[in-house]
Parts: structure tokens; sequence; C-alpha cells
């Protein structure tokens, strides 16, 4: 599993634990729909503002997303 796998897993696992759906973890974070999804898909690779703003919406370290 490479790391924007890994990111997309633990973005899809947290995201879910705490009831978000894409939509309000989108808007939480100012990206699209569309966007958090291919990152939780594995199929963007994320700057690191963006893991930033992820990270900020779910209220988690940067660190914990990019665990493997």
């Amino acid at each position: 599993m490479d790391l924007r796998e890994a990111f997309g897993r633990n973005v899809r696992r947290i995201r879910q634990t705490r009831d978000l759906t894409i939509e309000a973890l989108a808007d939480a974070a100012s990206l699209s729909y569309s966007y958090v999804g291919e990152l939780e898909r594995g199929r963007r690779n994320p700057s690191l503002a963006v893991i930033e703003a992820v990270a900020d919406a779910l209220n988690v370290s940067p660190h914990i997303l990019l665990l493997k």
C-alpha cells in the first residue's frame, strides 16, 4: 500500500467514525466533494496544505492521516 492509499483509508475511517458525510468533510476543509472522494480512494496526491485542511476538519493531527 502506498502513502496515498494509506492517507485515503485513514481519512475515510476517521470521517466515518465521526459520522461525517463526504460532503460535510469537504465543506469543513474547503474542498470539493469529488476531490475528497478521490483522496479517500487514493487517486489524488494531496499537498501539505490539503493534508492540514483535512486534518483540521477531522480534528486530528496531520501525522495520524499519514500512518500506514
